[in-house]
């Protein structure tokens, strides 16, 4: 899974596209995690952190990319959840969920992305 990291080049961009910014950073940060049963704690950080960031990006989007913020956001409360079930019982059929969910969520960003493309 490869997420676009190409931002906004203009200084006078929306807000909208840093939180955009943001939310990628944070989504790599999430993708990068080494999902093992040690790796476990930085998936969480990270997807606490895309969450906060997710929120930023729905105050500054407003509506107008409400369907994609939400898959993002519901994409991550998958991960959340399979996180959870990882770490509590760490196996190979657990740990290969939460990659699914960050391949998921990998997804969601890059539609999220897409749809902002005129935008940012």
């Amino acid at each position: 899974m490869v997420l676009a990291l190409a931002g906004c080049a203009d200084d006078n961009q929306p807000a909208v596209c840093d939180s955009l910014d943001a939310v990628r950073n944070s989504a790599d940060h999430v993708r990068d995690a080494n999902v093992s049963e040690n790796g476990l704690s930085q998936v969480r950080t990270s997807l606490d952190q895309l969450k906060l960031d997710l929120q930023q990006l729905g105050t500054d989007a407003k509506t107008q990319f409400e369907p994609q913020v939400t898959a993002v956001k519901t994409a991550a409360d998958q991960l959340t959840t399979s996180v959870s079930a990882a770490k509590a019982d760490p196996t190979a059929a657990t740990l290969a969920v939460v990659s699914d969910a960050i391949d998921s969520l990998g997804s969601a960003v890059n539609n999220l992305g897409d749809a902002m493309a005129d935008t940012c």
